[in-house]
C-alpha cells in the first residue's frame, strides 16, 4: 500500500538559535556572527511550528553543519518531506546537494533581500514562533545544563508541555 503524502509532513523549516551559557555549562563554543558564547539549538519544524527534530551543538558549529547532523541523525522522520525551507545561513550548493542526497528534498532559501522588497514568506516565521515558545520557559533563556544532551531533553520537555497544554 502506497503512503499518502500529508501537506503537514511534506514541508519542513530549518533554523538555529544561539544561546548564552551559564557558569556550570561544560560545552561551549563561540558564534562569531551573533557574538554569543554558548550553544546552538538546531530545530526542524513542520508547518504548524511543532518540532520534528532537535539537535544541540556548541555555538561554533555552523548552521549548515548542524542541519546536516540533524537530518542525518533523524533521517527516518523525514521520509515524506519534499521541501526544506531555511534562511540565508543555509545557502550554498553543497548544503542543497547534501539534503537532496540524505532525504531527497528540495531546499528553498528565504533570502533577506526578499523580505526587504515586501515578499514575505509566512512559513519562514513559523520557526521563529517555535523559538519564542521556548523563550517562555525560564530554564531555556540561557543554557544552564552541563551536557548538550540534557539541553536537548529540556527543549523536548518544553515542547511536550506546549503540546499537552493544547489538548
Amino acid at each position: 500500500m502506497a503512503q499518502k503524502r500529508s501537506v503537514y509532513t511534506s514541508f519542513i523549516i530549518l533554523d538555529a538559535q544561539s544561546v548564552k551559557n551559564t557558569d556550570p555549562a561544560e560545552s561551549s563554543g563561540y558564534d562569531g556572527g551573533k557574538k554569543v558564547s554558548g550553544i546552538k539549538r538546531h530545530l526542524a519544524a513542520d508547518i504548524n511550528g511543532l518540532p520534528m527534530a532537535v539537535h544541540v551543538t556548541t555555538a561554533n558549529v555552523s548552521e549548515r553543519d548542524g542541519a546536516n547532523a540533524l537530518l542525518a541523525l533523524n533521517k527516518s522522520q523525514f521520509d515524506l518531506v519534499q521541501r526544506v525551507m531555511a534562511d540565508g545561513g543555509y545557502t550554498g550548493n553543497n548544503f542543497a546537494q547534501s539534503v537532496q542526497a540524505m532525504i531527497n528534498a528540495e531546499v528553498i532559501i528565504a533570502k533577506q533581500s526578499d523580505l526587504r522588497h515586501g515578499q514575505v514568506t509566512p512559513q519562514r516565521w513559523v520557526i521563529e514562533r517555535s523559538f519564542s515558545w521556548l523563550g517562555k520557559y525560564r530554564r531555556l533563556w540561557r543554557n544552564c545544563e552541563r551536557k548538550l544532551n540534557t539541553s536537548k531533553m529540556m527543549i523536548s520537555l518544553a515542547f511536550l508541555r506546549i503540546l499537552l497544554k493544547r489538548f
